[in-house]
């Protein structure tokens, strides 16, 4: 029996289940409904399929082995297309299907306002990838207790991005770009603050709007400004054209990026230009022994766990590990109990502190080079 499999079982141990207000019609059923929220469709649809792969996954492995106290688990999916009033409106209908617990959003400008939502409802709400510390930080000051992540945060992410930039590049004038969303903006606000705080000095902190295709004019103006670097607080579509324009106008700045570059889609729209694209991410859960089981079914499966695949994976985890120790579904005490526990999971051991943010995540760089990203 492997150690995946132990902690399996260890969740779906026989207990007396308490379920939570909005669950009762659920347990009435023989069956618990958790849901996955992210963008299914539109330009980041890329992402909602590794959510969606990594809750299916979570589920059905739970389900094999009996499930959560003999009641199996159900998956509502919810399409949000990162749009902040669409996420809203999912979560609404989260709280009418009176799920237990939601692994979601991915875009923080979604994670944020369906926090709202959630907090109203009593609802679990663990994201696997809304990085913007405004999300904990927020729900903190209100003393909400129901919001987690398990990934981490970007005043991390973008410190990480400062420091590189000022040790190996030092000098270079660089760019900051964002596309004023709540994870783009915020991410470039974090390390224009760190590159700011250790005496650097960028030429140039432009916005542009999710969905532009033509960059011709934000190139030109990089390009009399001699920028050597380009740092894009933004996802892969907009990032992955920019790219790949300034090298058609001639300027072969060094871009660097977030973890939203963290799909093969990026290759697909930068093409070559892509080529040396630096950007930060957690080191590769993929090549954890703790993923090991997992990674191979996933690979038995056709599909390549990549981006947030397995930070969705370990939310559900979480989720059932908790409900398991509580005996109960009741979000005040899964809450309590995630602030205290160690958590055996794909990405390894997780803990919580009092904000619902991961102990010590890590940062590191990642280099895209002929159509594949790998670690530094």
């Amino acid at each position: 029996m492997t150690k995946f499999t132990k902690t399996l079982l260890g969740a779906a141990a026989g207990f007396a289940l308490v379920v939570a207000a909005g669950g009762a019609s659920a347990q009435a059923k023989g069956e618990i409904v958790i849901a996955v929220a992210g963008p299914i469709t539109g330009q980041y649809a890329a992402f909602g399929e590794q959510m969606k792969r990594g809750a299916e996954m979570a589920i059905a492995d739970l389900n094999r082995v009996g499930g959560v106290n003999g009641m199996k688990i159900r998956l509502e999916v919810g399409d949000d297309a990162c749009d902040p009033k669409q996420a809203v409106a999912v979560a609404n209908s989260f709280v009418s299907k009176k799920v237990a617990f939601v692994a979601g959003h991915f875009c923080s400008s979604s994670s944020i306002p369906a926090s709202e939502v959630y907090s109203e409802a009593g609802i679990l709400q663990i994201t696997p990838a809304s990085t913007n510390p405004k999300l904990t930080d927020d729900a903190a000051a209100k003393k909400w207790q129901h919001v987690f992540r398990t990934c981490g945060r970007d005043d991390v992410q973008g410190t990480t991005a400062a420091n590189y930039i000022l040790k190996n590049l030092a000098g270079k004038k660089v760019a900051i770009l964002h596309d004023k969303s709540a994870y783009g903006k915020g991410l470039a606000d974090e390390m224009k603050k760190a590159f700011n705080a250790g005496k650097g000095k960028e030429v140039m902190y432009e916005s542009y709007n999710q969905g532009d295709k033509d960059f011709a004019a934000l190139v030109s103006k990089m390009k009399a400004a001699a920028v050597d670097v380009i740092y894009v607080g933004g996802y892969h579509t907009e990032a992955g054209l920019i790219v790949r324009q300034s090298r058609e106008q001639g300027l072969n700045a060094l871009m660097i990026s977030g973890d939203a570059l963290v799909t093969d889609e990026f290759w697909k729209i930068s093409g070559p230009a892509g080529q040396g694209t630096l950007m930060t991410f957690e080191p590769d859960p993929r090549k954890y022994a703790s993923a090991k089981d997992v990674v191979e079914k996933f690979k038995a499966a056709k599909y390549d766990p990549e981006g947030y695949t397995l930070y969705t994976y370990a939310a559900i985890q979480v989720w059932a590990q908790s409900v398991n120790a509580t005996k109960s579904t009741k979000t005040a005490d899964l809450a309590k109990k995630m602030r205290e526990a160690t958590y055996d999971t794909v990405l390894g051991k997780l803990r919580f502190n009092a904000k619902g943010d991961r102990y010590n995540p890590e940062y590191v760089f990642y280099v895209w080079k002929d159509g594949k990203y790998t670690q530094m």
